[in-house]
């Protein structure tokens, strides 16, 4: 089966570079090369640049540990960012005929790849009124046939964030079928998020440094799961990929070495832009969001007539101001907001908006 074309990506490769003020990106503010190398006294002049170790550098993979409860270097592979991590797991354990449960609105890949491979994907919606869903709807469409369960812990666009508690409840329902829960968890890091992998045997926990880390354009990304999984990645693995490379590798060393650092880093710029929005919403009303507890996205909703593409599309062009629409996840009348960026240009984004409604929508 042909993939159809990525909604949301194919908008942010048309639509990005003309932003003035970029309010749907993903990533926490992205970090200068030299702010990288200032973190750590390393001598790059004699690092040898051959393929490297062929599934990711040692001592990177014990700083990928470092963000798990538990595990060894044989449960981490690494791959050419997160995107590519999830692709590796859906094909590598995914064949005809499988069923698949992904949760909605949520990021393409996890339901068009498993479709194209030829599974039978089944859609279970989140609450739109937090953003929440429970573990009962799961229950009615898991069966001996289900081979695995893709989440976003937490999720892009919404924010929802699984509890351990709900992630348990989930994981006594997969035992009996011995179904994978594959979690994208790119967002994970900024409130105690717990890892599917140290939960249940047959978890899988996908990342990479591109969003809290603020290091997108390394594109290092990694897999963990239990050794007999990432074996059989690995093998896979050899037909997409032969390595990240040693420099990618050593930067990355770097930037988990000082994990604390970023993290901290993130949780500021994130804080400082909540309120933000908190504040412009008292003075919106016709704007609405979820403000999550953790990852960089909300989805904001909004009460004009006006279809979320079309508004997007007079807004970056009249304002320079860009989003996500609502459409790329199929869902009407919501933007992507990102909480991430710089907070005096997230600021005057927020009010170039308010301007545009004063404008052109306030009579709507």
């Amino acid at each position: 089966m042909r993939l159809p074309d990525f909604k949301v990506e194919q908008w942010m490769n048309d639509y990005e570079n003309d932003a003035i003020y970029n309010m749907t990106d993903t990533c926490v503010k992205f970090l200068t090369l030299q702010e990288l190398l200032d973190l750590e006294d390393f001598d790059f002049s004699n690092l040898i640049l051959d393929y490297g170790q062929i599934t990711g550098d040692v001592e990177l993979k014990k700083e990928i540990l470092s963000l798990y409860e538990h595990g060894t270097i044989d449960n981490i592979t690494t791959a050419q960012g997160c995107l590519q991590a999830n692709e590796l797991v859906m094909n590598t354990l995914l064949e005809k005929g499988d069923e698949v449960i992904c949760v909605v609105p949520g990021y393409q890949q996890f339901v068009d790849v498993p479709k194209s491979i030829g599974c039978k994907v089944h859609l279970v919606e989140l609450d739109e009124m937090d953003w929440q869903v429970s573990v009962e709807k799961f229950r009615g469409v898991l069966n001996s046939s289900t081979k695995m369960i893709i989440l976003n812990n937490p999720s892009n666009p919404t924010g929802t964030q699984y509890s351990r508690c709900f992630l348990n409840a989930l994981i006594e329902l997969c035992k009996p079928y011995n179904t994978y829960i594959l979690c994208d968890e790119v967002y994970r890091g900024l409130n105690e998020e717990v890892s599917i992998s140290d939960l249940y045997e047959n978890g899988i926990s996908t990342s990479s440094l591109s969003k809290i880390f603020s290091l997108a354009g390394l594109r290092l990304g990694w897999i963990k799961a239990n050794a007999y999984v990432i074996h059989q990645i690995n093998v896979r693995r050899d037909y997409s990929m032969i390595s990240t490379g040693p420099l990618v590798d050593k930067l990355g060393w770097i930037a988990l070495k000082h994990k604390d650092e970023l993290i901290l880093r993130a949780k500021n710029i994130i804080s400082v832009n909540k309120n933000i929005v908190h504040e412009w919403l008292k003075e919106n009303p016709r704007f609405e969001c979820v403000l999550p507890d953790g990852g960089t996205v909300c989805f904001l909703k909004y009460y004009f007539d006006l279809e979320s593409e079309t508004f997007a599309k007079l807004l970056l062009a009249e304002k320079g101001v860009f989003f996500v629409p609502g459409s790329c996840f199929d869902k009407e009348y919501y933007f992507r907001l990102g909480l991430a960026q710089d907070s005096k240009l997230f600021k005057a984004g927020l009010d170039e908006l308010s301007n545009f409604v004063d404008e052109h929508l306030i009579s709507c």
